[in-house]
């Protein structure tokens, strides 16, 4: 796994070693970073299951200013916490290990907003819906911003959440990418 563009193009980040884990594949990050350009610059990114921080690290390297980095899971915090060393982001980043739900309550006590939230749920979690929802109820999606679901294709998703509008949806072999922007 590694970093696609932007300054900390062609660097390796440190990887997960077991099978039930999977990263976003170069051949999908690709396209839905070139979507994501025109949100990019100094943006603050939310990649609420982090697992690496590949995403959020990517968002970095082309341009935003912030991410936050969240996963309960402690050997992915390791892991987000050497990816961040090796790509010397500290200064720009914020690190918690918390269920989703705790971490949204978190980021809207602090009164912060982004304008890119990655989810990448794990394919067992049955909560896509009720994480949207909680996006919105804790209005922490700025109003030009963009909500970027990754679920698996055979996985049905609401497409049509009260409050956002699906903006885009494209399938890449059986992973589905779904972006969503708030309502007008």
């Amino acid at each position: 796994m590694r970093i696609i563009a932007g300054k900390f193009r062609g660097r390796k980040l440190l990887e997960f070693d077991v099978d039930s884990t999977r990263p976003t594949l170069d051949r999908i990050k690709e396209p839905m970073f070139s979507i994501l350009m025109p949100y990019l610059e100094d943006a603050k990114v939310l990649d609420l299951f982090s697992g690496t921080g590949n995403l959020a690290i990517e968002a970095l390297s082309r341009g935003a200013s912030f991410a936050w980095m969240n996963d309960i899971n402690k050997k992915a915090l390791r892991l987000i916490s050497g990816n961040v060393s090796l790509t010397h982001t500290e200064n720009c980043v914020k690190i918690t290990g918390k269920d989703y739900a705790k971490c949204l309550k978190q980021i809207h006590e602090e009164g912060i907003k982004f304008d890119i939230i990655f989810l990448d749920p794990p394919y067992g979690i049955d909560s896509e819906e009720k994480i949207l929802k909680l996006i919105l109820e804790y209005g922490i999606l700025e109003e030009d911003g963009i909500v970027v679901l990754e679920s698996d294709k055979r996985k049905d998703v609401e497409e049509n959440i009260q409050g956002l509008n699906l903006k885009d949806k494209r399938t890449y072999g059986r992973v589905v990418i779904r972006l969503y922007e708030l309502e007008d």
